[in-house]
């Protein structure tokens, strides 16, 4: 048993070494600090500008749920699933790159603005998707775009979901669009100084 247990942590360690690894590049030093995030990537700001002038979609909002969903990370995928501890049988969901998109509605952002090329891991197509996912949500629930805590519980529940209100039973997920909420307005203050 205790051999059984080794084995199993070895590979667990293993596999959770080479998710780091397979996870493609590291989000920014500075997640903390919008300035310093697009002093490090300039492109980013540009990209995350252009979603909010097509989309009304507040950078500082965009941001902070890239923050929640990947820290930064293109290539971020959920964690696995494993049979008995060690046999990987897939991932969570299909949640990935910067957006955390899952297949679905990745697809149907494509289908609805044309973007047939658009990548989960690329930064501009991510901001896109987030600007047209929060002005469905506007649209759908009425949620004010600039509204992080209900933008992003509608991000994370969908628009239907939110509406069923399961998401009021989830604390653990109220916290996470508190953080946002929180992530927002630190980020709003600070493009104030770096805009």
């Amino acid at each position: 048993m205790i051999v059984l247990r080794t084995i199993a942590s070895t590979v667990l360690l293993l596999g959770a070494v080479s998710c780091g690894l397979m996870s493609g590049e590291e989000g920014p030093r500075s997640q903390n600090d919008v300035c310093a995030i697009f002093a490090e990537r300039p492109e980013w700001r540009e990209a995350a500008r252009k979603s909010a002038r097509k989309w009304s979609a507040p950078v500082e909002v965009q941001m902070a749920i890239i923050w929640r969903e990947s820290s930064f990370r293109a290539r971020a995928k959920t964690p696995r699933t494993y049979f008995v501890g060690i046999i990987p049988t897939g991932r969570i969901s299909s949640a990935y790159g910067y957006a955390q998109a899952i297949d679905g509605t990745w697809d149907w952002y494509r289908r609805d603005t044309g973007n047939s090329s658009a990548r989960r891991a690329d930064f501009g197509d991510a901001t896109d998707f987030i600007g047209w996912y929060m002005s469905k949500t506007a649209h759908s629930n009425g949620i004010q775009m600039a509204d992080a805590y209900n933008q992003y519980l509608n991000y994370h529940e969908g628009h239907a979901g939110f509406r069923s209100g399961r998401w009021r039973k989830k604390s653990w997920l109220r916290n996470a669009a508190e953080a946002v909420s929180a992530q927002a307005k630190r980020y709003r203050h600070q493009l104030k100084r770096c805009a």
